[in-house]
């Protein structure tokens, strides 16, 4: 038996935080609306995309126009060439909606991704103006009606903008926002199909797949500072 004077349980702690035990309450859109930071920084992402969109046509047009370097490619100078422009797109656009409904109940990661697929714009733009390439022998033109009408909107097919992969670094890119779980995995297997397809399409070099991920990584690194915490 214990003595009459010990307590049956012991005391709280004066430093104890009950409220460090509940679990934080999530970070929804009425709650990131609420966040003066939030609603600026996204406001303010959104009008520098739709700016950027803007300009793009009249730069890519200008990529196509001026000469560049022809690289020589191993691996694409065995790989017979085929148009797999369907499957191309068909796993880019299923990887879009399946990032974006995951990403649109969750403003934290929405805002996050939004500034980083941002950066990578810009990086690309950077990466294309430092190094005008030709396109790889034995291209097979890749056709998008959306983003042909949309972004390109040139007279001739644009086939310069190859370094680096765009279509790559756009699903590996919600590949790392997107919460840990199958929707990750889902998304990282469509990467690699991407790269590998515009490989078998002949537009893009290796060199242009392979250099994706580091340029992903650096946009998503920079995003960080951008975005608002959920904390």
């Amino acid at each position: 038996m214990l003595p009459p004077d010990f307590p049956a349980s012991a005391p709280p702690s004066p430093t104890a935080n009950p409220a460090a035990d509940v679990a934080a309450p999530p970070f929804t859109w009425p709650a990131a609306w609420r966040r003066p930071a939030f609603r600026a920084r996204l406001g303010l992402v959104l009008g520098l995309l739709l700016g950027l969109a803007s300009q793009l046509p009249r730069y890519f047009a200008w990529v196509q126009a001026r000469p560049g370097h022809l690289l020589p490619d191993p691996l694409l100078a065995r790989l017979p060439a085929h148009d797999v422009s369907r499957a191309i797109f068909a796993v880019i656009y299923a990887g879009i909606a399946l990032g974006m409904t995951t990403l649109l109940p969750r403003p934290a990661r929405l805002l996050r991704a939004l500034w980083a697929y941002l950066l990578l714009h810009l990086l690309r733009c950077g990466t294309l103006w430092l190094l005008p390439l030709e396109p790889p022998s034995g291209l097979v033109l890749l056709r998008d009606p959306l983003v042909d009408a949309l972004i390109y909107a040139a007279p001739a097919p644009i086939t310069k903008d190859l370094f680096f992969s765009g279509h790559t670094a756009t699903l590996l890119l919600l590949a790392l926002a997107v919460p840990p779980g199958w929707r990750r995995q889902a998304l990282l297997a469509g990467t690699v199909a991407v790269g590998a397809l515009v490989l078998v399409q002949h537009a893009h070099y290796t060199y242009d797949v392979l250099a994706a991920p580091l340029f992903v990584w650096l946009a998503w690194q920079g995003s960080r500072r951008l975005s608002v915490s959920s904390e």
